[in-house]
Parts: structure tokens; sequence; C-alpha cells
């Protein structure tokens, strides 16, 4: 019998909604249970729409599951109307926004970057609303990367947060500050969140070890200067959103098996 976590999806759904239920219960900065509802409903009634309308032959509504539940950890409005907006922007991108048989952009980073640049004062990321405590990253970090090992993308958040690390790391080794610095900014539930659940989308990544590597070095570096040669608070996000037009490139110079999804 085929186990149910044979899709590294379902063990997505099961880290990410469980993360999400332990914020409800637990955390002043959990999502309204209303801003949960618009996002998972318009997300799952959008993807169905869309595979419609394109003619495909299996309704598989998992990945549009996914994207909603990152967008109710990561994404922040002022106001209720601008969530469905989201969700729409984000399960569309999937399906207009495409180059051969690849979707460019990582839904849910397409529609926190979308919101940011359209909503610049109701749109907004909290980088670290979920506190730095050691063991959540610990739980987080470890759950992932039993996903992505079953994914066969768990080297691109590897190569990402080796090379974020480095970077963090020797920025404050250079100017002498204390390492519990780097150490605090690296304790960030968001930026696991991005590690281990968007950066290493197998349908907007490269197919290839080497392309990966490139890939996740390129958006470590450009969110590093972004954060701290520019103060951009969303830089890993907008990093991503830059890089990931770069993809297709990469696909062409190191070849790679392309990754699909189970269709059961």
């Amino acid at each position: 019998m085929m186990s149910v976590f044979s899709d590294p999806r379902h063990l997505q759904i099961a880290v990410l909604g469980s993360l999400l239920c332990f914020l409800i219960v637990q955390n002043d900065f959990a999502p309204d249970l209303e801003v949960v509802a618009l996002l998972i409903g318009t997300s799952l009634l959008t993807q169905y729409v869309c595979m419609k309308y394109v003619g495909m032959p299996v309704i598989d509504l998992r990945s549009g599951f996914i994207t909603s539940l990152s967008l109710c950890l990561l994404f922040k409005a002022a106001s209720l109307w601008i969530y469905p907006l989201a969700a729409i922007a984000a399960i569309s991108s999937k399906f207009f926004i495409r180059y051969e048989n690849k979707h460019l952009f990582n839904p849910a980073n397409f529609a926190i970057v979308a919101g940011l640049i359209v909503f610049p004062d109701l749109v907004w990321v909290s980088p670290g609303q979920w506190g730095s405590d050691v063991w959540l990253g610990f739980a987080l970090a470890g759950a992932a990367a039993v996903v992505l090992a079953s994914a066969r993308r768990g080297d691109i958040s590897l190569f990402f947060l080796v090379f974020w690390a480095a970077l963090i790391f020797g920025r404050a080794l250079w100017l002498g500050d204390p390492l519990s610095i780097p150490l605090h900014q690296f304790q960030s539930g968001a930026l696991l969140i991005f590690a281990f659940f968007m950066i290493s989308d197998p349908k907007t990544t490269p197919d290839s070890r080497v392309g990966r590597m490139i890939f996740a070095l390129m958006t470590a570096i450009l969110a590093f200067t972004l954060s701290f040669g520019f103060q951009v608070r969303e830089a890993l996000f907008y990093a991503l959103f830059a890089i990931c037009v770069l993809t297709p490139f990469l696909d062409r110079i190191f070849k790679g098996p392309v990754y699909k999804w189970r269709l059961t």
C-alpha cells in the first residue's frame, strides 16, 4: 500500500498545517480565522477554476492548499479584501506566468511580492513574527528536512542556508559584532519557512544540482545586499522573485531531470 507521504506535498501540508494550528492556539501573531478561511477557500477555488480552464484531466488541489498555508503563515494585510486578491494572484501565476513546462515563480512568493509592490502601505511580512526560540527553529528545520528529502530538492535549502549563514556571520566577524547578532537573525521562523517551503519549490527551481547551487547562491547574495545594503526588510522574498526569472537560463546551461508531481 502506498504511503500517504509518498508524495512530498502530503507531508508539506501536515507540517505547514500543524504549524498554523500551533500559532493559532499559542501565538498572538497568528492570523485571524477569517483570514485563514479567505486564503484557503479562495486558493482552492482558484486552483479548481484554473485547472478547469486549461483543461487539465485531473483536478488536484494539493499544491493550491500548500500555497494557501504558506500565505496564512507569512502574508499580512491591513484590510480583509486584500487576502483573496493575494490568493488569486498566487494560484493564477502558476497557470499563466510560465516558460515551457514550468511556472516561473513560487506562487506564495509571487503573491507576497505583488502585494508589497501594489499595496506598499497595506501589505507586509514580519520576518520575526514567531520569535527566535531555538526549539521552534529546530522543530521546523527537522520537519522540513524530511519534506525536502522526499521532494529531492533538499539540497537547495541546504545550499541557501549555508550561503546565508556564511554571509551574515562573515559580516559580523568583519564588523566585529558579537556572534549573538547573526545567530539571532538566523533563528527566524520566516527564514526557515522561506528556505524549506519556498526556495525549495521543485517546479520553480533549476532541474540540475549545479543549477540549484548557483540559484541558491545568487538568491542569498541578492537578499544579503538588499537587506544590509538597502535596509529592505522583505529582502528574501524580493530576491527569490528576481532570481526565479533566471531558472530557464540555468536549465539550458545545466541539464537535469524535470521534476513531476504524482497525480494520485
